[in-house]
């Protein structure tokens, strides 16, 4: 029989390396949704980034840019400015996030494209 994953410590593996270092539970301590809900947020690491972005068949970095075309077609802002950051760390250039955010405008719409640009000048910057 194989030991069961400790899926809790390898999601906070993920979102560390995405976020620098700053996904510790003190970090989250000061994000008001996870003082409310912290046992949320203990689920959403172990099952989206635990169970999840862990997996073999995709590298981190697919993950990440997959996640930022998702959110910015959802119109998901304020998850879409984290995961900008994070896909950044993972190796996306600003130029891949910027083509990733104009396919967002063929499929999603250009609204959504173009409040996802918004978004991604003030993590990206314009240079």
């Amino acid at each position: 029989m194989t030991e069961a994953a400790d899926y809790d410590a390898i999601g906070r593996s993920i979102q560390q390396q995405l976020t620098g270092g700053q996904a510790g539970d003190e970090q989250l301590a000061q994000f008001p949704p996870a003082r409310l809900a912290p046992d949320f947020f203990a689920l959403v690491r172990q099952f989206c980034f635990g169970m999840f972005w862990s997996r073999p068949n995709l590298s981190l970095r697919d993950r990440s840019m997959i996640t930022v075309a998702m959110l910015a077609a959802m119109g998901k802002q304020d998850e879409l400015r984290g995961h900008l950051a994070g896909a950044l760390r993972m190796g996306v250039s600003k130029d891949e996030l910027v083509e990733v955010l104009m396919q967002v405008g063929v499929y999603a719409g250009v609204p959504a494209a173009v409040s996802a640009l918004s978004t991604a000048a003030t993590v990206l910057g314009t240079d």
